[in-house]
């Protein structure tokens, strides 16, 4: 983590397909899968895979809990990058209270393996600190097991 740019990133080789990969995260029944940490789970995914996209996924907790995440795709270059944020709303709306940009790396690492690159990027420390409490590098973590191990199934 770096606190300078207010940046929290995981970034493992998973064992799994760069298209695989790919395919968990752009298409909505695969992403539900896999999306948050167990026992979290996602539904409702719509995924407009275009910069302006809508990107939106409602988590669900296990005592009812029921969060919405709306936002737009900044960037999408197939198979190798996404960058999502909650900055906007469809249609460039501004959202009115920004917490993240997610920016997301595939790249081949040879023997059928992917290096994953997972960045959290935050406004300010705060936010950083926030998500870091919220347990970052656990729940992202385990949602990149469950990522690896769906891919490995297609």
């Amino acid at each position: 983590m770096s606190n300078t740019d207010h940046t929290l990133t995981l970034d493992r080789v998973l064992d799994a397909p760069r298209a695989a990969l790919w395919r968990c995260w752009t298409e909505p029944a695969l992403l539900e899968q896999w999306f948050c940490p167990k026992p979290w789970y996602v539904t409702d995914a719509r995924i407009d895979l275009r910069p302006g996209g809508e990107m939106f996924t409602v988590m669900n907790g296990p005592n009812g809990e029921r969060f919405e995440n709306v936002g737009v795709f900044l960037d999408v270059v197939p198979g190798e990058r996404l960058v999502s944020t909650d900055a906007f709303l469809p249609g460039w709306k501004p959202s009115g209270k920004a917490f993240m940009v997610a920016d997301i790396h595939f790249a081949d690492a040879g023997d059928g393996k992917t290096r994953y690159v997972a960045k959290a990027r935050h406004w300010s420390a705060e936010d950083t600190k926030s998500h870091e409490e919220m347990g970052f590098h656990d729940g992202w973590g385990k949602a990149a097991d469950q990522l690896e191990e769906l891919a490995r199934s297609l």
